[in-house]
């Protein structure tokens, strides 16, 4: 329709890069991961592709992660890696007269929210507009952010973790840590190297914290083997993890967004504070994955606690909302 800009949807995340595009839904949900040629500096593989390739290239091969901590480390493979997602998409051509929403965590500096607006204009797009990952995340876990009643979230993502109140449109307040899904991926990895004399990388410890990773009690252990090179003999080996070394990992992670949630939840106004009592909190993100996430905060806090049915998908899916009643804080829009 001719006037009608095209709204672009992007959750930027440290470990997955979601695009949504109105008219066409998620076009591109993978590994925020992109692969360069050294000599020539062509993107060669971009997503699940480049993802394969990580600690696993020659000297040919560069493999960069275009962000750490919620935040882009890496202007140039920022870049690369959107014009990949847009050019695997033949059926959306011209981004220029598109909007275009970018979430970010919420204690996001100034600096870096400029970092990626200007991402996006140097690819054509002039209209882009930055909200925080929290407020689109609630909209797509179902919450009806737009209404007087407080609601509040935490969203576990790969690089940080937002924990927030909203209402009447916006975020009340909120805080963002540092520590998220590819901080325990990290503790895995010093823990094998610590008790089992064994160095793994990032990508196994993922897949150990995917398996076996849990925070409930249980009699019945799960194993998982995870491989990788042994300190003593300098050989290949290998160790199998059980589920309760990992949860013994998790649980002062946990315990660290725990306290930031009780931070939120004491600064919170006595009548909003009323309505969390009522309502609970929502979990999103990929860290609302691992089992006992539930049971965990409703011992810890004392409240109800709601896990978002797409929680991997949640941010994307909010964008939907946002890019039509930008500006708004009183109306929720539907199609």
């Amino acid at each position: 329709m001719a006037g009608k800009k095209l709204g672009i949807g992007i959750d930027l995340g440290t470990t997955n890069l979601l695009v949504y595009v109105q008219g066409h839904g998620i076009i591109f949900n993978e590994p925020s991961v992109v692969a360069f040629d050294v000599e020539t500096g062509d993107v060669i593989a971009g997503g699940e592709d480049a993802f394969s390739m990580l600690g696993k290239t020659h000297k040919k091969i560069r493999v960069s992660r275009p962000l750490r901590d919620g935040v882009i480390s890496d202007m140039d493979a920022a870049k690369a890696m959107l014009r990949y997602v847009f050019k695997r998409v033949q059926t959306i051509r011209n981004f220029k007269d598109s909007k275009c929403l970018i979430c970010c965590p919420s204690e996001v500096t100034q600096i870096e929210r400029e970092a990626m607006r200007d991402l996006a204009i140097q690819m054509g797009i002039k209209d882009v507009f930055i909200e925080e990952e929290i407020k689109a995340g609630a909209i797509g876990a179902g919450i009806d952010i737009y209404t007087p009643t407080a609601a509040m979230v935490i969203d576990i993502g790969g690089g940080t973790t937002d924990v927030g109140v909203l209402s009447l449109g916006d975020v009340v307040l909120s805080h963002s840590i540092r520590i998220a899904g590819n901080y325990i991926d990290q503790e895995i990895v010093k823990y094998v190297h610590k008790q089992h004399n064994l160095v793994i990388g990032h990508s196994s410890a993922e897949k150990a914290k995917k398996k076996i990773g849990t925070l409930l009690e249980t009699d019945e252990l799960q194993t998982y083997r995870v491989s990788g090179r042994d300190l003593v003999t300098g050989l290949p080996s290998s160790v199998e993890l059980n589920s309760d070394e990992i949860r013994n990992i998790l649980l002062p992670i946990f315990d660290e967004i725990r306290n930031v949630a009780y931070t939120v939840l004491e600064q919170t106004p006595p009548e909003l504070a009323a309505d969390i009592v009522d309502n609970g909190i929502v979990v999103d993100g990929g860290g609302a994955l691992i089992p006992g996430i539930k049971e965990y905060f409703e011992e810890q806090i004392n409240l109800p606690v709601r896990i978002a049915e797409n929680s991997l998908t949640a941010v994307v899916e909010g964008t939907k909302v946002l890019l039509k009643n930008r500006g708004s804080y009183l109306v929720n829009p539907t199609d």
